[in-house]
């Protein structure tokens, strides 16, 4: 059996190494337009933020691709696919025949109708190279504005602080930092803590133009008002690279359209990752990508198993504070019922959104306490019961749910 894979990203490469692990004598093919090796996006906020060197950027010693016996060719563009038997094609002309084909292609850089965004100065994160070009254009430390207030803006306005920048900026289209993964009152701790940094931060505002000559001099909102600034990095969310196969005839709505198998509307074509489109859904979650390439590779390798979507988790350090957030945060109404505990003093917040006793989604800031507990308390669907005044207590002993 040969496989090929379009894309050397999370998706892409565990796809790659679940194969190998399933099938020894497959032939594995990977195809990446980038030319590096894998590494992990959040590794790029850290070198970014100077807390690891350029080598430890990437995920794999220098080998573990031939030990894996997986052919990985860097800098390839992929300018076909040919869905009939299956095969891609190269830029140089070279055609590649497969048995199947995956679509980890993964996603760009959403850019808003920003007037000015061709101008010297602007910057987007989504790779090494980008991060390289900024790394080398902040040596003069410019005032900097970070256009959106999502977990990259924010990863990336804590790194440049962290570089040594005294002058930046967040503005953020909605009302609140993290308006997916935060409600208002968690948002407005997170947004005293950017503050106490020195980040400036402006909610509810429309950016219009950035303007300036050939480079950045500021932007300018929708009311008129200006802010200077010499460099602008868009943060304002991602758009599934979905060119290859919407001119190969695959179904593709916002991104490329799979069943519970990860199947494209081709049999023998495949998708996972920032691409795939499941259920209406696109993920753009690590999590996500990693379960959606392990189930694909079983299936691929002849061992069905089927992808019931992934709940939107996070858990991380944003900028250095611990945050959670699982499931439903914000639910509209409805039967629902909130549990809250606010410990301003410390800068710890908790809130469990209840829908008939069940938990249906988690804000943890400011501790990991408890989180994994939380998190395995949704999976399993097993209701909280007369613990509601207890379970946002620090030292709650969940055994007591479980056992019950």
């Amino acid at each position: 059996m040969r496989v090929v894979i379009v894309g050397n990203g999370l998706a892409g490469t565990i796809a790659g190494k679940t194969i190998r692990e399933l099938d020894s004598k497959a032939e594995i093919i990977i195809l990446s337009e980038e030319k590096y090796p894998y590494y992990p996006r959040p590794n790029l906020i850290d070198f970014l933020a100077g807390l690891i060197p350029l080598e430890k950027v990437f995920a794999f010693s220098e080998g573990w691709a031939e030990r894996q016996r997986l052919q990985i060719r860097l800098g390839q563009k992929i300018i076909k696919v040919e869905p009939s038997k299956p095969s891609v094609k190269l830029a140089d002309d070279e055609e590649i025949d497969a048995d199947y084909l995956v679509l980890a292609t993964g996603a760009r850089p959403f850019l808003p109708p920003v007037v000015g965004l061709e101008k010297r100065g602007v910057f987007v994160i989504r790779t090494l190279d980008d991060v390289l070009e900024l790394l080398e254009f902040i040596q003069s430390k410019p005032e900097v504005i970070v256009l959106g207030g999502g977990l990259l803006g924010l990863e990336v306005a804590r790194a440049l602080s962290l570089r040594g920048l005294e002058k930046i900026t967040v503005v953020e289209f909605f009302n609140r930092l993290l308006p997916r993964q935060l409600d208002e009152y968690g948002a407005s701790l997170l947004q005293a803590q950017l503050e106490k940094m020195g980040i400036k931060v402006f909610l509810g505002r429309e950016v219009t133009e950035v303007f300036g000559g050939g480079s950045v001099s500021g932007i300018r909102f929708k009311d008129g008002q200006v802010v200077a600034a010499g460099a602008v990095i868009m943060a304002s969310g991602i758009k599934p690279r979905t060119e290859l196969a919407l001119e190969c005839g695959l179904d593709c709505s916002r991104g490329v359209v799979v069943n519970d198998y990860l199947n494209t509307s081709h049999p023998k074509i495949y998708a996972a990752g920032d691409v795939a489109e499941h259920r209406g859904k696109i993920y753009g979650l690590i999590p996500a990508a990693f379960e959606q390439a392990r189930i694909l590779a079983f299936n691929l390798s002849g061992q069905v198993k089927k992808y019931e979507g992934t709940i939107p988790a996070n858990t991380l350090k944003v900028i250095g504070l611990n945050l959670t957030s699982i499931g439903l945060i914000a639910p509209e109404e409805g039967d629902y019922e909130i549990l809250t505990r606010k410990e301003p003093e410390i800068g710890v917040y908790k809130k469990l959104v209840l829908k008939k006793d069940l938990v249906v989604g988690a804000i943890w800031f400011g501790t990991k306490k408890g989180v994994q507990e939380i998190s395995r308390l949704i999976q399993s669907g097993k209701k909280i019961g007369d613990f509601k005044n207890e379970i946002l207590e620090d030292n709650f002993d969940f055994s007591r749910i479980f056992q019950e």
